[in-house]
């Protein structure tokens, strides 16, 4: 193992790892009191090599890197590399392509639902990892020889799960199966919430045009701030506030503060002036309850129920996640008859749930236990033999 300080090393080390058709890579970061993460480690493996890159050394060039990252040549192995793509997006603007997530493989392998590394490494090699230095401030220097080999090991069995995940994906004809969960971790359009639909990720029961309108504008406002002043969301006003305020609509500072748990300072401050402005001239717009999930798809229940029943035998079958297979919008829009661009009735999906899906609505098959097999059994229902 070897740390890189400095540009120089950094692009020859780049130049090696270009040679290979696939290498493994992790970051480390904080985020918990800015809103943008600090990135504060880059680990990268190949065959032959384990390195740690420092980014906060002076003067370091991380271009180089940045260019492997866009090395269609060489494969990069992440696990559960969402918010590591999303940094390195942010920094560069680019997005590491062609991307291999080995959390996803996982889920078509038979591992379940997003499995953490050290459990992946344990079930996969055997190994149970050293969970010591995993809360390390990995923005203070020097970090010891402990932590340094904690971090390399991220990278370095890495390498192992791949191949394995690789080659059992091959032998049972799945690795397309994952394509598709690839190209959206390879948009960009998946690292940039937009400042107006910041709305759809807060947890409110409201239906109502105003409420629904004001919450947009308000998680909006919050959001710009945030990101303005690099600090958590959270740290400005929670979602609860969020929610309560954007439901009383609040015309005044003396309506704020009636708001339950409302603090002084808040309702009597700058945060009170720009949260009035914003509902002063918030525009309520009747479509938005539209945006919701799952919003007049108008599922039939009895039929849903049995299409999940399906998803979950089907999912145990083949041994993969049930939400790989199809997600709760899929299955409500199979149970609404909406079946146009439907992903659960397209490729693999179709092959292994789609078409059962479909002949269980259509009522030509049904499920049955034989005890004597202890077993689940689908029937053709028009021939009445197994299916």
């Amino acid at each position: 193992m070897q740390t890189i300080d400095n540009t120089q090393d950094l692009g020859l080390l780049c130049q090696r790892l270009a040679k290979h058709p696939y290498i493994t890579v992790d970051l480390e970061f904080i985020r918990e009191k800015t809103y943008f993460p600090l990135l504060c480690l880059i680990q990268v493996a190949s065959e032959e090599e384990t390195a740690i890159i420092d980014p906060l050394a002076e003067g370091i060039d991380l271009q180089s890197f940045f260019a492997l990252m866009q090395n269609r040549d060489v494969t990069k192995v992440f696990h559960s590399c969402r918010q590591d793509v999303e940094i390195i997006f942010e920094l560069s603007g680019i997005i590491p392509q062609p991307l291999f997530d080995t959390q996803v493989a996982a889920m078509v392998c038979g591992f379940g639902e997003s499995i953490s590394y050290e459990r992946l490494v344990k079930a996969v090699l055997g190994i149970e990892l050293d969970k010591t230095d995993r809360l390390s401030n990995w923005q203070l220097r020097p970090l010891d020889e402990h932590q340094l080999e904690y971090a390399a090991g991220d990278v370095t069995h890495l390498l192992k799960i791949y191949r394995h995940l690789k080659e059992q994906m091959t032998a049972g004809n799945r690795l397309h199966w994952i394509d598709e969960e690839m190209e959206i971790l390879s948009r960009g359009t998946t690292y940039v919430a937009p400042p107006e639909d910041a709305w759809l990720k807060i947890r409110h029961r409201s239906h109502n045009a105003r409420v629904l309108s004001a919450l947009k504008a308000l998680a909006a406002w919050r959001e710009c701030r945030a990101r303005e002043k690099n600090v958590p969301r959270q740290s400005i006003l929670k979602d609860d506030f969020l929610v309560m305020i954007a439901t009383a609509c609040p015309k005044n500072k003396e309506e704020l503060m009636q708001i339950r748990g409302m603090r002084k300072d808040v309702a009597s401050g700058r945060l009170a002036d720009e949260m009035l402005d914003v509902l002063e001239h918030m525009n309520v717009d009747g479509k938005l309850a539209k945006q919701l999930k799952n919003e007049n798809i108008n599922a039939v229940p009895a039929l849903y129920e049995l299409l999940k029943m399906l998803l979950k035998i089907v999912s145990q079958r083949e041994g993969v996640v049930s939400r790989l297979i199809a997600g709760d919008t899929a299955l409500q829009k199979l149970a609404a008859y909406k079946d146009k661009d439907n992903p659960a009735l397209c490729s693999w999906r179709y092959e292994i749930f789609g078409s059962e899906a479909l002949k269980l609505r259509n009522g030509e098959l049904s499920i049955r236990y034989n005890p004597e097999q202890k077993d689940i059994e689908f029937t053709d229902v028009n021939r009445e033999t197994p299916a």
